[in-house]
């Protein structure tokens, strides 16, 4: 899964106009990208792109867009997730297609002012887990990326008649831990890192929802893991709600985003460095990707 370098050909009248896109393709890959502008029809430079594959829910790629607006990726084939936000603006998702061999039709996108969505009705929302992904990322001590993410957990929000007195929790199982690679996933449950054994959840727990304008939200709240717990800040994107599933049920959705230091969390990396273990380095990207389910009947309470 590697960047595409964005090469544009230009109009010969000057004008600059963006007549394609061409990107040389490795064997078995396919090609997709996007044009992003804003309201009034200008590039969108620095908009977030957020590339999943739908099969797995798992984060393929992702990026920011060029000073012209433009975002491309090589791909293996399968369909996508391709979801693109700019601050104070509406965050958009759309579904892609990757083909092997092909540079798909470059999708043009033009992001709407941020407006104030209804917010969730006062009640209880629990997570809907094959609509939610809870992943990981990673630096790999001198090499790339690791990508992961927990296939366990529950969790729900209790919305409140004044948004910023909700409260949402969630409980991770933390031997559900996936990274792809059975031997590094059995090392990160170990005493070495998460040592899930003796520490079986990760916890959270917020204390306060504060807005921040348009869709954005700063969810504050207790994260527990390894024996330890710390306050963090989610940035939380509210995508709005919707009647959907196969019983239409109503939802609400939010895309959430942490950093995180593992030292926090007594999760020493430079004693594994000492020892000459590869590992993870020291900071963790953190992105819930969340869809809840409002029950109208009495159900029980997210775990404390």
């Amino acid at each position: 899964m590697v960047l595409g370098l964005l090469r544009r050909r230009r109009s010969r009248s000057g004008s600059g106009a963006a007549a394609g896109l061409t990107v040389p393709l490795p064997s078995g890959a396919g090609a997709i990208g996007c044009e992003v502008v804003d309201p009034m029809g200008q590039p969108m430079g620095g908009a977030e792109v957020t590339v999943t594959a739908l099969d797995s829910h798992r984060v393929a790629t992702r990026g920011t867009t060029d000073p012209f607006g433009f975002f491309m990726a090589t791909l293996p084939p399968g369909t996508y997730s391709m979801m693109i936000a700019a601050e104070g603006l509406t965050p958009t998702r759309q579904d892609v297609e990757v083909v092997a061999g092909v540079s798909a039709p470059t999708l043009r996108v033009a992001l709407e002012p941020a407006r104030q969505l209804e917010l969730p009705a006062p009640g209880t929302w629990l997570f809907d887990p094959p609509h939610t992904a809870i992943r990981f990322i990673a630096k790999h001590v001198g090499m790339a990326h690791v990508h992961g993410r927990f296939t366990r957990f529950e969790g729900g929000i209790q919305v409140a008649q004044n948004m910023a007195d909700s409260r949402v929790s969630a409980r991770i199982d933390a031997s559900s831990l996936t990274t792809g690679n059975n031997t590094r996933d059995g090392h990160l449950r170990s005493a070495d890192f998460l040592d899930v054994e003796r520490y079986p959840f990760i916890d959270f727990t917020s204390t306060r929802f504060v807005y921040r304008g348009g869709s954005k939200w700063t969810l504050q709240g207790t994260l527990s893991m390894h024996g330890t717990s710390r306050s963090v800040n989610l940035d939380t994107t509210y995508l709005g709600t919707v009647n959907g599933g196969y019983e239409q049920e109503l939802r609400c959705a939010a895309l959430a985003k942490a950093e995180l230091h593992r030292e926090d969390f007594t999760l020493n990396y430079r004693s594994m460095l000492a020892r000459g273990i590869a590992v993870v380095g020291p900071t963790v990207q953190l992105e819930l990707d969340v869809q809840a389910m409002y029950r109208t009947h009495d159900t029980p309470t997210p775990p404390e």
